[in-house]
């Protein structure tokens, strides 16, 4: 059994001072084999496995292959549930109410295409912040159910109590709205919505909120009952570094029955009547167990801390370039490890593919372009609990490189 190496000891720092530890941040980078080809600015993609969690995940599959369906019939079922167990403790929430999926998207599709509390002329909502699968989903819920589909643009720049008002004003609007998607960090610019605040909206107005916690769960250290949200969807090969192809469904206790059951189960209380995923992943499953032991070791608000130390040394670095336009609030309460910024001008998507290709042959840095926004296409930067501020300066130079290439002079 893969055991995971000694951390460094913890102390009486807050997380916000060890923030900028770099002895300490070097021994848990030191727990991963990342690539040098590039400055890895991609991290929201999906999250590496560190060592221990990738030797457990290779003895898993070679445990797995060996035995077969003997394994798999006799002595997977009771680790499975031992898997989802260990989950529902870190999550804080029942394990019957949560089970295991190939991702975020897998449980999203699920929630939001088998809510059944909509009736022709009822109204669903999203933002143009979600993600595009979601967005797809809510707007295939006209066909399925009849309803009218809306979409709400966040203000940009955004601010806390503006956005929580774009939700007020399109609930507002659409009295007879009743699911809203919400995205608690945004794949396109990195926002941090205050899930809480809307959500109490959203139940006051008797609208149930479906969550995509994609990017969320493991690295913002709000407690998933703190939102007060009956549905989520979760991602576990994200920040919580576990292999890809797990994620979670969450359904609060007494709400499974406001979903469709799965192609012809019966209609009963337990969350796995409303998926199935076919043949899992055993390995995967069996592996994170130990990926959660090693978040929880590391810890969240640790996570936390680190990622907005390095997302703001790179953000403070340009904020004052007037050929950059930086789509990132400086308010705590909005960020994430995710940010993204443009060039001033430049909201097509072609441009911004451009840029990104440039700065990795110009500069060896690795950042995504993003479309969706309804002020048009961006550059993602997300760093990793491993990243460090010299790739943070280089992305710096990388964008003030660039910056100068298009730039008339």
């Amino acid at each position: 059994m893969t055991e995971l190496p000694p951390l460094p000891a913890d102390d009486a720092r807050t997380p916000a001072q060890r923030a900028s530890d770099e002895g300490w941040w070097g021994q848990v980078r030191a727990l991963y084999d990342l690539t040098d080809e590039v400055v890895m600015l991609d991290n929201g993609y999906w999250g590496a496995m560190a060592r221990p969690v990738l030797q457990a995940y290779q003895q898993a599959t070679a445990t797995v292959n060996a035995g077969n369906a003997w394994f798999g019939r006799l002595a997977f079922p009771g680790l499975l549930e031992q898997a989802r167990q260990r989950l529902a403790q870190v999550l804080g929430v029942d394990a019957a109410e949560i089970a295991l999926t190939r991702g975020a998207t897998e449980a999203m599709q699920v929630l939001i295409g088998g809510y059944r509390r909509l009736a022709p002329g009822d109204g669903v909502l999203y933002a143009d912040t979600d993600y595009d699968s979601m967005i797809a989903a809510m707007q295939w819920l006209h066909a399925r159910r009849g309803v009218e589909v809306q979409r709400v643009v966040l203000p940009e720049p955004f601010d806390h109590d503006g956005v929580i008002e774009a939700y007020r004003q399109a609930l507002a609007r659409q009295p007879r709205t009743r699911l809203l998607l919400l995205t608690q960090v945004n794949h396109r610019n990195g926002m941090l919505l205050p899930v809480a605040e809307i959500a109490a909206l959203a139940r006051a107005a008797g609208v149930d909120v479906v969550l995509d916690a994609a990017h969320g769960i493991g690295q913002v250290d709000t407690p998933l009952r703190a939102m007060g949200v009956d549905f989520a969807g979760i991602n576990l090969h994200k920040w919580i570094g576990a292999p890809v192809g797990l994620g979670a469904i969450y359904v609060r206790a007494g709400r499974v029955r406001d979903l469709d059951p799965y192609m012809g189960q019966a209609d009963e209380d337990g969350i796995d009547t409303r998926l199935h995923t076919g043949t899992v992943n055993f390995a995967a499953c069996m592996a994170l167990p130990l990926a959660l032991d090693l978040h929880q070791r590391i810890g969240v608000a640790n996570k936390r801390a680190r990622l907005l130390y390095l997302r703001n040394r790179w953000l403070e670095a340009l904020r004052d370039d007037p050929r950059i336009q930086l789509l990132a609030s400086a308010d705590p309460r909005l960020s994430s490890a995710i940010a993204a910024f443009r060039l001033h001008g430049e909201t097509s998507m072609a441009g911004n593919t451009a840029i990104a290709e440039r700065m990795v042959r110009q500069s060896g840095v690795f950042v995504v372009p993003r479309d969706g926004l309804a002020s048009g296409a961006c550059l993602r930067v997300t760093p990793g609990i491993f990243s460090t501020p010299a790739q943070m300066d280089a992305l710096v130079a990388a964008v003030r490189a660039v910056s100068a290439w298009r730039t008339p002079a």
